[in-house]
């Protein structure tokens, strides 16, 4: 074990490589959900925990960049930075979820403008509004993936109230207890992936709660593990669990994958270093992530009516479904390269201006 605060950045690039990994994992996830219902036929069964491995990375990586230095920068600051970072997507998310909402010619639902109005507005804003019919009551039916945002901004508020002021012992207190509450979850409805729709919102909080606080404890506490594997042994970790396969009632696996494993998975990734054409990618996938992540869903969903209109299958859906997938890459850097990187950098600079 070593104390993380000892090093630089660049010892996080395996980290950025592992979100790279999660978020291709749940833009292919999305696919075989809609084609396999039952998530025991799914390769990737249990790859919607990719959510809960984004909480724990976000936990640690608020408490490497801005423990030592918020108080600084104040409350107002850390938020300010944070906005800045995360709302250009989930603001395009929410115009691409809506023209392929009101575009979409394989849609069976009637088109409600009232509610696709403000559906529209509660999107931009980050406001729950699950008013749309065909989307399963999803908190954001436009940009169904906003909901781990939603509690991404409310743990970030946590963190600049009241998580950053306590101390190492208080805090594995809470993220005991947290862990009871995630375990507790788990077992009530019998798996993790709640959280993203009305019928189950509330299972999303001690989603959130408990991974950030596992995050922010492997950070504070410096439980790295010096190690020489590279990307190999983290990216394999990380695979196993997306693709350990899925049965129903299987509460107690997932809830130990994420209490468990995840940190794990981080405390490795932290302290083992990526070289040459290996470090490149994992920078240029941890750059992707978030684009791909806030942009994906729209084509899914429109996938998903054609799938359940037309019904291909064979070799045929196998084409349509990589296509898909390669369409998804490129727009996402697309995205990152000519929307999300000018405007975040136009902010900045405002914010700069205005200090």
């Amino acid at each position: 074990m070593t104390d993380t605060k000892t090093h630089s950045k660049p010892y996080y690039d395996t980290l950025d490589g592992l979100r790279g990994t999660a978020a291709i994992v749940i833009l292919v996830f999305h696919y075989l959900e809609m084609i396999y219902p039952d998530y025991s036929d799914n390769l990737l069964g249990h790859g919607f925990l990719a959510v809960d491995f984004f909480f724990c990375l976000s936990g640690f990586v608020i408490g490497f960049a801005y423990d030592s230095r918020i108080r600084k920068i104040g409350t107002k600051g850390f938020l300010i930075n944070r906005l800045i970072r995360l709302h250009p997507l989930v603001v395009f998310g929410s115009i691409i979820g809506f023209a392929g909402y009101i575009l979409n010619p394989w849609m069976q639902e009637p088109l409600e403008w009232g509610k696709i109005g403000l559906a529209l507005i509660g999107s931009v804003l980050l406001i729950p509004t699950p008013i749309l019919s065909g989307r399963f009551g999803g908190l954001f039916p436009y940009n169904t993936p906003s909901w781990s945002l939603f509690l991404e901004y409310l743990i970030n508020i946590v963190y600049a109230f009241i998580l950053y002021r306590i101390k190492k012992t208080g805090l594995i207190i809470i993220g005991c207890l947290c862990a009871a509450w995630l375990m507790y979850t788990s077992y009530k409805s019998g798996w993790l992936i709640n959280g993203w729709s009305i019928d189950n919102v509330t299972d999303g909080f001690p989603r959130v709660c408990y991974s950030f606080i596992a995050g922010l404890l492997v950070y504070r506490l410096g439980l790295t593990i010096r190690n020489k594997t590279g990307f190999i042994l983290p990216f394999i970790l990380l695979m196993a669990a997306f693709a350990y396969p899925h049965v129903e009632n299987d509460w107690l696996a997932e809830g130990l994958l994420v209490i468990v494993l995840f940190p794990l998975i981080i405390s490795i990734g932290a302290e083992t270093n990526v070289t040459g054409l290996m470090k490149k990618i994992c920078i240029f996938i941890g750059k992707l992530s978030y684009p791909l992540y806030m942009t994906h869903i729209p084509v899914v969903w429109m996938f998903t009516d054609y799938y359940n209109t037309v019904k291909p299958g064979g070799m045929k859906l196998v084409l349509i479904v990589s296509c898909l997938v390669v369409f998804n890459l490129l727009f996402a850097y697309a995205v990152m390269r000519w929307y999300d990187e000018p405007v975040r950098a136009w902010l900045t600079r405002i914010k700069k201006r205005n200090h």
